[in-house]
């Protein structure tokens, strides 16, 4: 499944957070297998928004939907556990 080019702020994210490397890694796993296990992608609560999240390290999470067989990032943010 293909990932629509990111947004202008969600791109300068990308870049101030030092995670362009890992970024473009996590895209090509998932564009090649969404399910790919080191991506962790995980439908969020509650589940009828169609919210998911995939890792891009064990610190940032990208948020996405998916519309028309395509996935949109629409934030990258950090992932605390309790």
């Amino acid at each position: 499944m293909l990932i629509k080019p990111l947004r202008k702020d969600l791109d300068e994210t990308v870049e101030k957070c030092g995670l362009r490397r890992k970024w473009n890694k996590a895209k090509e796993l998932f564009e090649n297998n969404l399910r790919h296990p080191s991506l962790h992608t995980e439908l969020l609560e509650p589940r009828w928004r169609g919210i998911y999240s995939f890792r891009l390290d064990k610190q940032y999470r990208a948020l996405f939907f998916i519309q028309e067989n395509q996935a949109e990032v629409f934030s990258i943010t950090r992932h605390y556990k309790k």
